[in-house]
């Protein structure tokens, strides 16, 4: 069964957002302005898009697995040899800090969507 075309919409929505949240976090626990802050972000941007095509994520957005798994996986593999191939730095502290954080963004913000949906049909 494919999703409405709002719930695509806003699970892209929560994705994006939640992505723009990660490099505003780092960029600031780093002391770092918003100057670079589109430098940081395009690596995993596209790592996202590449997820999102991978998983086909617009016919089950809101699915763990395997939508929100290759997503999440996607996002940092090709967000991580973008950066190295831009000569932007990775850092295995990075790449960890990377991996946990995206997991729980985007396979948490999948895994609330599915319990308020269980709960609000079991009342």
């Amino acid at each position: 069964m494919r999703s409405s075309r709002s719930v695509v919409v806003a699970s892209a929505g929560f994705d994006i957002v939640l992505l723009f949240v990660f490099v505003a976090i780092g960029r600031a626990s780093h002391g770092e302005g918003a100057q670079g802050f589109l430098i940081t972000l395009w690596p995993f941007a596209v790592g996202l898009i590449v997820g999102w095509l991978v998983a086909r994520a617009w016919r089950t957005p809101r699915r763990i697995v395997w939508t929100g798994v290759i997503v999440w996986a996607c996002t940092v593999v090709v967000g991580m040899l973008l950066r190295l191939l831009s000569d932007q730095g990775v850092q295995l502290a990075f790449v960890v800090v990377t991996v946990i954080v995206l997991g729980v963004f985007f396979l948490g913000w999948r895994a609330l969507s599915s319990l308020v949906i269980r709960l609000l049909r079991g009342a």
